[in-house]
């Protein structure tokens, strides 16, 4: 079972941090990746954390303002996001890969949370 949750509104440039229990899903084992869908848009990668060694990747939208983190004595998943800008407003996902390797695509990804959004706008 996996819950996203802390969205909320944010001034641009403000900062928020997004949870993703995954409840049954060793993060040593799985692959765990976060995606958006703005309105009016497809659902897009966000980036992705690896089981085991927990190497990250993310797209190049973020890159640099986001963080994924773990922990894995509770399962879960962190994305920081600073720096927020109004094209960063969506819902966001978390998903939890079919295997450990971390990768941007949806079909490798094979449970899906409840999304959080968040909104940018001042």
């Amino acid at each position: 079972q996996l819950q996203a949750s802390g969205g909320g509104l944010v001034q641009p440039g403000g900062s928020l941090r997004l949870s993703c229990a995954t409840s049954g899903f060793a993060l040593d084992y799985y692959a765990i990746g976060w995606f958006r869908q703005a309105p009016g848009k497809e659902r897009e990668p966000v980036g992705c954390i690896s089981g085991g060694d927990g190497t990250t990747n993310y797209a190049d939208s973020v890159k640099g303002r986001f963080s994924i983190s773990r922990d894995s004595t509770s399962d879960t998943v962190y994305l920081r996001m600073n720096s927020l800008k109004p094209e960063d407003t969506a819902v966001y996902y978390c998903a939890v890969g079919r295997g450990s390797i971390a990768t941007s695509e949806e079909a490798r990804y094979r449970y899906w949370g409840q999304g959080t959004l968040v909104t940018v706008s001042s």
